[in-house]
């Protein structure tokens, strides 16, 4: 199942609340990835791809959110599995990580830990793939800092040196290991791609960028990229044209 980034920030909004979010991309040269491989909540991102086995992942975060850490989770769930030469697991909660790839993976295959991300491939051209997902994703990691971009009127900004929402740089992550030759298998066509984010932050309104999927494409992540930017679009519409209908529901109830 190609490869994938799972990723956790932690950061400050500016009216000094603190908050996490979990993330993960993936793309793959087979139809309908986002149905398969991410699994995230507001504990933990995990990854399962290869031979796909998706109570690996789905379990996975059930545990990490009934108290667990990542690896202890990961790790028992893998043990207990038959097929695990043949899986990829991998995943980060707030205070770990963990990268798991089968040696019955199809080359080249293998998976990287970071400071507060994984990631994993296999059926890829090489290393770089990797290495050029990890080096896109740190160059652009929040991690303990203010996060201006965030907040329920505040999805986008136009300062360079401000963040983008994680959604866009996770999808920014998957086109630079695309960019190094992905995945092997150039005989395939139809390919897909995915992003899913949740943080503990709360919004007036769900913002759709965070869960996205192009289920069949030629060019998944440049689609992938194309619907961010529409839905980041019709966000900012809607919060500027409902704005006083959200304030006016923010108050109800009160005194």
């Amino acid at each position: 199942m190609t490869f994938s980034i799972c990723v956790h920030e932690s950061y400050e909004t500016p009216d000094g609340e603190s908050h996490e979010r979990f993330g993960v991309a993936v793309t793959t040269r087979l139809p309908g990835v986002g149905t398969l491989c991410p699994f995230v909540s507001e504990n933990a991102a995990v990854a399962t791809q290869s031979l796909v086995n998706v109570n690996l992942g789905r379990r996975g975060v059930e545990y990490v959110d009934d108290g667990l850490a990542v690896e202890d989770a990961l790790e028992a769930l893998i043990s207990a599995d038959d097929g695990a030469p043949q899986r990829q697991l991998h995943g980060v909660d707030a205070d770990g990580t963990f990268t798991f790839s089968g040696e019955e993976c199809v080359e080249w295959f293998g998976d990287r830990e970071g400071d507060h991300y994984t990631v994993a491939g296999n059926m890829l051209t090489g290393e770089s793939v990797l290495e050029a997902t990890a080096e896109a994703y740190e160059a652009t990691a929040v991690h303990g800092t203010t996060d201006p971009v965030t907040g329920p009127n505040a999805a986008h900004s136009d300062d360079d040196d401000e963040p983008d929402p994680l959604a866009k740089r996770l999808i920014d992550a998957l086109a630079a290991g695309h960019h190094e030759g992905g995945d092997k298998r150039e005989e395939l066509a139809v390919q897909s791609a995915a992003v899913v984010v949740e943080s503990t932050e709360s919004h007036d309104m769900t913002p759709p960028y965070n869960d996205l999927r192009v289920d069949a494409s030629e060019t998944p992540i440049a689609d992938l990229r194309e619907t961010y930017d529409l839905a980041m679009q019709g966000y900012e519409e809607t919060l500027v044209k409902y704005e006083e209908a959200y304030e006016e529901d923010s108050l109800a109830g009160t005194e």
